[in-house]
């Protein structure tokens, strides 16, 4: 026998083919009747059919915080296990329940690279659409580049000098780009993962 408050369970993938996309509910996870579209603060969005029920899948962004960790000129590229051997990004990850962005930012530097910053300065918030996220972008400039790796979420780093480094267009990339720009340096722009620095 199927509990309807299983269905939740049963999602689908928005577009399956982006790996990385997030998903969207089919079925509601209160009542389990197929959802349905309907316009609701002033959009459409997936609402559930029961009148007793009103849930309302708001789709709304998930926060996210990203850190450029600096040490003397050179940056910290961290891969996350599970993605492309050539997939080095900044450090970054979800807030837990009830974190402020400031704390996490801290929280996910020391647990993916050991290292405590000196000093870390908010640079701002980047609409990260096609995973539905919100990043909190943040500078880190750490006393040193003497990396403990999280070998639980980390599979590789590199440490970049800013000159050779190569922002990317989407998620982390534009923060990047303009910390970047406002240290006087105008890379080119390229595709996450393809040749994201120098050497």
């Amino acid at each position: 026998m199927s509990l309807p408050w299983r269905n939740f369970a049963r999602i689908n993938m928005i577009n399956r083919d982006e790996t990385l996309r997030h998903h969207d509910y089919t079925f509601c996870p209160r009542s389990g009747h197929r959802l349905e579209l309907a316009l609701r603060g002033g959009r459409e969005r997936a609402v559930c059919p029961d009148t007793d029920c009103g849930f309302v899948h708001w789709d709304n962004p998930v926060p996210v915080v990203a850190a450029i960790v600096e040490h003397d000129e050179q940056i910290v590229l961290v891969r996350s296990i599970g993605r492309p051997r050539n997939w080095f990004g900044l450090v970054a990850g979800f807030l837990e329940q009830a974190e402020h962005p400031d704390a996490a930012v801290l929280r996910e530097i020391d647990e993916e690279t050991g290292l405590t910053p000196q000093r870390c300065t908010f640079l701002g918030t980047y609409a990260f659409t096609r995973l539905n996220q919100i990043i909190f972008a943040y500078h880190a400039e750490v006393p040193s580049l003497e990396i403990r790796m999280d070998e639980d979420e980390l599979d590789g780093f590199r440490i970049v000098p800013i000159v050779d480094v190569r922002p990317w267009s989407q998620g982390t990339g534009p923060a990047l780009r303009d910390w970047l720009a406002s240290r006087g340096y105008h890379p080119p722009v390229v595709e996450f993962g393809e040749h994201v620095a120098d050497g």
